[in-house]
């Protein structure tokens, strides 16, 4: 397992023309920072070049569709728990918290060690967080987001001081290896925060979230729950693999994360201009292309590192993140802009004052 580069959040004092909608709510809040962010990545490097072979294509060919170079696979004892385990210990080793400070640890995956328990569990026994509550969020892409979100609920109404969010996929669990369309976009991986709260810093300023469960056909694992569970019929008709409508998806995901964006900066009142950094979930280059040119975000002003490990669903925001912090895209005081779209169909965006 591969620890990515480091990253930790610092305190400004905010500017008096920044509005912040948390002040609204009825009660007294308290401010929600990230004080460090880690993630991890599989050994494993899963080529273009190797993928081809199987596929019968050209490394251009995915290359030209995806914008991706290669991604990780994670071995048959990396489960999503351990990934998200590993990307959670670099996080809190970073922020100087121990196993015993947190008291909420949340889980975004698509990918679950099991139906139940939740992996959040998993990893609270893992890294000996005894005090803590777990849960998992199951929304797709989005999930870190949405993970963020509610670990600031809590922060701000003074329910707990230190939460920990981890956003954890092994894709590569449920990808149809025989589906060309759909098994070259994505790898496996976690990333993760540690939320506390922090006088005078800013940290999260607004989220949006939003979701359309009228086109929850368009991206699924069909099999192994409820509707159709484990049985001879539904492995043999391959109902657990990951099944997606790419076109379709492509036109949601850009307009959703366009809107998504538009509206968290309206909340906050901040222009494009005005935002540092912006990382979008790591669906695919085109994807990413298409929504730069919506959004008119200026040359560099997206970070982008798709190419290096495919798609990782709730992983993605977190493992960009990570890196856009250590590569010093994202500096103390700059104001960035999160965005992501996933399984639901889901669709988030976050201003955060790092």
């Amino acid at each position: 397992m591969a620890l990515l580069a480091d990253a930790s959040a610092s305190n400004l004092t905010r500017g008096p023309s920044l509005r912040n909608p948390r002040a609204e709510y009825g009660f007294r809040v308290r401010t929600c920072s990230i004080a460090a962010v880690g993630s991890c990545v599989p050994e494993r490097v899963l080529s273009n070049a190797e993928l081809a072979r199987q596929l019968t294509v050209t490394e251009d060919w995915i290359l030209r569709r995806t914008g991706i170079r290669e991604r990780r696979i994670a071995d048959a004892n990396e489960s999503t728990s351990v990934m998200a385990t590993w990307a959670a210990t670099h996080a809190m080793a970073k922020a100087g918290v121990l196993a015993s400070d947190v008291e909420l640890i949340i889980v975004a995956t698509s990918t679950p060690d099991m139906m139940f328990p939740s992996t959040a569990c998993l990893v609270q026994a893992q890294i000996g967080a005894r005090r803590a509550a777990a849960f998992d969020i199951g929304a797709g892409g989005s999930g870190f987001l949405y993970a963020l979100e509610v670990g600031h609920h809590f922060i701000a109404s003074h329910a707990y001081d230190t939460v920990l969010v981890v956003g954890a996929d092994k894709l590569s669990a449920v990808v149809d290896w025989q589906d060309r369309n759909t098994c070259v976009l994505f790898g496996d991986g976690a990333g993760a925060a540690v939320l506390r709260g922090q006088p005078q810093s800013h940290g999260l300023v607004t989220t949006c979230m939003g979701s359309d469960g009228g086109m929850a056909g368009l991206l699924s694992v069909p099999g192994g729950g409820s509707r159709y569970p484990t049985c001879a019929r539904s492995v043999e008709g391959r109902l657990h693999f990951l099944r997606m409508d790419g076109k379709e998806t492509f036109k949601q995901a850009v307009k959703a994360m366009e809107t998504a964006a538009q509206e968290a900066l309206r909340l906050c009142e901040l222009d494009l201009s005005q935002i540092k950094c912006i990382i979008p979930h790591q669906a695919n280059r085109r994807i990413l292309e298409a929504l730069a040119e919506r959004l008119g975000a200026s040359p560099g002003q997206m970070f982008v590192n798709v190419e290096k490990y495919g798609n990782t669903s709730a992983a993605s925001v977190p493992i960009a993140l990570n890196e856009a912090v250590d590569s010093g895209q994202v500096q103390r005081g700059d104001f960035i802009l999160l965005i992501a779209f996933g399984a639901g169909l889901t669709w988030a965006a976050a201003v955060i004052e790092w």
